[in-house]
This record gives structure tokens, C-alpha cells and sequence, in this order.
């Protein structure tokens, strides 16, 4: 059975590595991807968020005190490089000559790979003190590492996420999330995607994690844009809304001039995914799509 990723690595859109979930892409779909981008910036341009664009790595202190290690150990993924010396070195290539673990002498370094966009953002802005009355919005996009391997194309391990992110009072941020799940749904439309918005959790690990995702969901805390990829009893969540609470503001120290504690909310893209879900409904030759999508994309 020919699969969606085998027409895509067929069609020269995406390129095999020998690692589920980690490929080469091609000027076609990175095209596809720019354009999507720009109808992002088209969206949410005149909003005035700050854009600050982060490295996929960030600090591991950053990391460990943002607690993502307690919910989603599963998807965490460490930057580890030798550190030892000329004997270890030695011993590191007599390990290699014998196909034998060459990576016990590899120690973590004081980076981690990037989860999510907005991880590094909070520690960055609470360092620059008090967030006005109107709050503040940012604008981020980065290359996030999630270790889930899969032939799913649509769940990749190294993925581009582009987010708005709000901070405020807790009517200004949910304001802005509903606001957002109205353009989403709307971005969509116009590029002829079918798509539904669903409550939903983050995938907590463990048996306490299993409470944390019901709470998030009685709550209404996190929904998704779902549109169908390579499955339509499944679809892929290509957007997610997210309200953080108080949770980060308390975590890192984020407040407003009055001195309340600020409230986060988030807007996530998921880029390889948006393209992969107008290349499956589509056509795998963009010089093909309907008009109207070609013309809402590329103008």
C-alpha cells in the first residue's frame, strides 16, 4: 500500500534521512510554507506584536524550571557532546571501531532543544520588568523538537511552530485566543481546508499527567484546529489555542504595571503540517490547486 508519505517522497517533496519524522523538504514545499506565512502576517500584522525570533535550542535552567520535564519527559530532547579527555577520546573511537555505544562519554550540555516556540520568550521578557496596563504581544517562529517517531508525516520530530503569544489581564488574553480561533478558522476557509475546532489536552505523562489533561480540558484551556491528513476519523491538529492562566506569569515573574500577575495566552501554527494538510487535499503539484487558493497564497 502506497502511504501519503511514500507519494510525498516519491513526488520529490520531502526527502528521506533514515530517521521516522526527521526529512529533507523541498524548494516547493518551503514555498508553500513561506506563502502560508506571509498570509500570517497578513492576519495578525497590524496587531503590533514585537517579533523576536529564538535558536531551536534553548537554556537548560530556562528548560527545567519552565516544568517540562515533570509533564512531557516523553518528548524532551537534550543536547549532549564529549567532554572528555585524550584517553576518553581513545576509548570513544575504540567503541566506534566496534559498532559499540560510542555515547557513554557524551555529557548534557546547558542546551536543550526547543519544545516549543514560546518557551524561551516568558524568562526573556520577565526580565525586562513590569508589562504595561495593554499588556504585550510577540510574535515568534522556531524549529521545536518533539521525540515521538512516527511514518505519520504530519508528526514529525524537528517542526516548524510560528505563535502569537499575549500577555495581560485574563480578558485581554482570552479576547485575543478567541479572537485567533475566528481568523484560524477563516485562514483555513480561504485556502480551501476543511477544518473543526475541538477542546483538547496536552498529551501529560504519567498517571498524575492523566489528571492534569482532564483538568485542562474541563477547563477549556487548550483547543485545535483539526483538519484531516492522513486520516479522517483522526485529523491533525494544525492550530492550537492556548490559555496558560496565571501558570507562567507565576512561574517566571511576569506582571503588570498594578502588579498583578500577568495571564498567557497562545496561538500555535503548525507549518509542516498546514502545508502537508494543502498538499493532501490539494494536489502534490501546487501549479495544479484551484485558483482561489493559489490566489489567496501567492497573490
Amino acid at each position: 500500500m502506497t502511504t501519503f508519505l511514500d507519494r510525498l517522497f516519491d513526488a520529490g517533496l520531502l526527502f528521506e534521512t533514515g530517521v521516522d519524522g526527521l526529512y529533507g523538504r523541498s524548494g516547493a514545499f518551503e514555498d508553500v510554507i513561506a506563502a502560508f506565512e506571509r498570509l500570517i502576517d497578513r492576519t495578525g500584522g497590524t496587531d503590533g506584536a514585537e517579533a523576536i525570533r529564538f535558536p531551536p535550542g534553548m537554556n537548560r535552567a530556562f528548560f527545567e524550571k519552565s516544568g517540562y520535564m515533570k509533564s512531557f519527559p516523553q518528548l524532551a530532547g537534550t543536547v549532549h557532546s564529549f567532554c572528555g579527555n585524550e584517553l576518553d577520546h581513545i576509548s570513544l573511537l575504540k567503541c566506534m571501531d566496534a559498532e559499540e555505544d560510542w555515547t557513554k562519554e557524551q555529557k548534557a550540555t546547558d542546551i536543550v532543544l526547543t519544545p516549543a516556540a514560546c518557551y524561551p520568550l516568558y524568562p526573556t521578557i520577565a526580565k525586562r520588568g513590569p508589562l504595561p496596563a495593554t499588556g504585550a504581544l510577540f510574535d515568534l517562529q522556531s524549529y521545536c523538537f518533539r521525540h515521538e517517531p512516527s511514518t505519520d508525516p504530519a508528526r514529525q520530530q524537528l517542526f516548524r511552530m510560528r505563535e502569537y503569544v499575549c500577555m495581560g489581564t485574563e480578558s485581554h488574553v482570552t479576547d485575543f485566543r478567541q479572537l485567533w480561533m475566528d481568523r484560524g478558522t477563516a485562514m483555513m476557509q480561504a485556502v480551501g481546508l476543511p477544518v473543526e475546532i475541538d477542546v483538547a489536552n496536552d498529551p501529560f505523562f504519567g498517571r498524575a499527567g492523566k489528571m492534569l489533561a482532564n483538568n485542562q480540558r474541563d477547563q477549556n484551556l487548550k483547543f485545535e484546529l483539526l483538519i484531516p491528513i492522513t486520516s479522517t476519523e483522526k485529523p491533525t491538529a494544525c492550530m492550537s489555542f492556548n490559555y496558560h492562566q496565571d501558570a507562567f506569569g507565576t512561574k517566571w515573574g511576569l506582571t503588570l504595571d498594578n502588579g498583578a500577575v500577568a495571564h498567557t495566552a497562545c496561538v500555535g501554527f503548525g507549518l509542516e503540517r498546514i502545508a502537508l494538510a494543502l498538499f493532501h487535499h490539494h494536489g502534490l503539484d501546487v501549479k495544479t490547486w484551484p485558483e482561489a487558493v493559489r490566489q489567496t497564497l501567492w497573490g
